[in-house]
């Protein structure tokens, strides 16, 4: 029989510059979260998003450092997978959402489903597996021990599943071809976008969401995604990192989760009914301001259409050799999404190949329906 993990405390919080911790410490401070009972943070930083965005590991160590100055032990802060996505562009707000686990008998008692956390690490991925089946089936064996610490036994109870794995670079191609392998591309640049698209496809194939891929497959039949699939890749690990995120009965607590996809960078509806699946109930045809702070955060995938077309009219994303595509698309699905939350800091993440349909992705919310005062933000003018 499955335990019954603990309920799980969810907390977004701005970051004020690019090693700035503060209002994670703020957080502790408050006896809002235990520094040790973290498990889990997902964030955006504000660097170039690439290869080479080492604002990723600043604030990585940033958060890490902040943690263990508040009395987590050093080994078990190591442990914690924190998940950064590279790039602000457009209104997007640097910012980070933080998981923590909570004392069941300080956590607000239901027998609806409520937000569940589990995490797992997959075997070393090698470069010459990025692309190919190899790296897809590390990453399903990842997700199912990933969905068992969350106590999750149904693939239906998952909703948003967020990665991050290794990319290619100089180096990794290197040390391929040392050992007599060759590498699916030496662009490392473009092996982001192949890093994401194999872990959506692992997902997927965890999940039941499709059948196992061939590698003519991968990159190349859009028509094979999972629409809770969330990937990120950089240079900071040789694993895939993995945290499922979904509900369970028992659990506890007062957030839940929904998710859908946006079929296109315009679909807003699409954002709108994954909050409205995550159990907010909400006009129909709804404003920001009817989700009056119950709203932590959305998670978002985009990916350029590749067609480059949206609603009928073309558009020169891919042509464009001035500014790439990913800060474009992200940039535009950005503005979309922080019009429906009202709140700039929410986390869009670019290259959702085999993430959604293609030209659109994924959405997660995650909502607070706790019986007393509202945790999210509100703006007011």
């Amino acid at each position: 029989m499955t335990p019954v993990p603990e309920p799980i405390e969810v907390r977004k919080v701005p970051i004020h510059s690019v090693s700035d911790a503060s209002e994670l410490i703020k957080l502790i401070d408050d006896g809002v979260l235990e520094a040790n009972r973290v498990i889990a943070i997902i964030g955006k930083t504000e660097g170039n998003g690439g290869v080479n965005d080492y604002t990723r590991i600043l604030a990585d160590r940033s958060f890490r450092e902040a943690l263990i100055s508040k009395g987590a032990p050093t080994e078990q802060v190591r442990q914690i997978p924190i998940v950064w996505s590279g790039g602000t562009d457009g209104v997007i707000s640097p910012h980070a959402t933080i998981f923590a686990t909570v004392d069941p008998a300080k956590a607000e008692q239901t027998d609806e489903p409520r937000l569940t956390v589990g995490f797992a690490m997959s075997e070393p991925i090698l470069p010459e597996e990025i692309g190919y089946v190899g790296m897809i089936t590390k990453v399903a064996d990842a997700v199912k021990v990933a969905m068992e610490r969350a106590g999750i036994t149904d693939p239906a109870d998952v909703h948003y599943v967020q990665t991050k794995t290794p990319l290619l670079t100089i180096h990794t191609i290197r040390d391929a071809k040392s050992r007599g392998k060759s590498v699916w591309t030496e662009h490392t640049h473009e092996s982001m976008d192949l890093s994401n698209g194999t872990t959506g496809l692992g997902i997927a194939v965890a999940l039941g969401e499709i059948d196992m891929p061939t590698n003519a497959d991968i990159m190349h039949n859009r028509s094979l995604y999972s629409a809770v699939a969330s990937c990120s890749s950089g240079v900071e690990l040789d694993q895939a990192q993995v945290v499922v995120v979904g509900n369970a009965r028992g659990v506890g607590g007062r957030y839940r989760i929904g998710h859908d996809v946006m079929q296109d960078a315009l679909d807003a509806d699409g954002i709108w009914a994954a909050i409205k699946d995550a159990g907010l109930d909400l006009p129909d045809r709804p404003r920001s301001s009817d989700i009056e702070g119950r709203l932590v955060n959305v998670f978002i995938k985009c990916e350029v259409s590749q067609d480059g077309i949206v609603h009928g009219r073309r558009n020169a994303m891919l042509d464009d050799s001035d500014v790439h595509w990913h800060r474009q698309i992200k940039s535009a699905v950005g503005g979309v999404a922080a019009s429906v939350t009202g709140d700039p800091a929410v986390f869009v993440s670019v290259s959702a190949a085999h993430q959604g349909p293609d030209g659109g992705g994924p959405v997660a919310a995650i909502v607070d329906l706790g019986s007393d005062e509202a945790t999210g933000y509100r703006y007011s003018r």
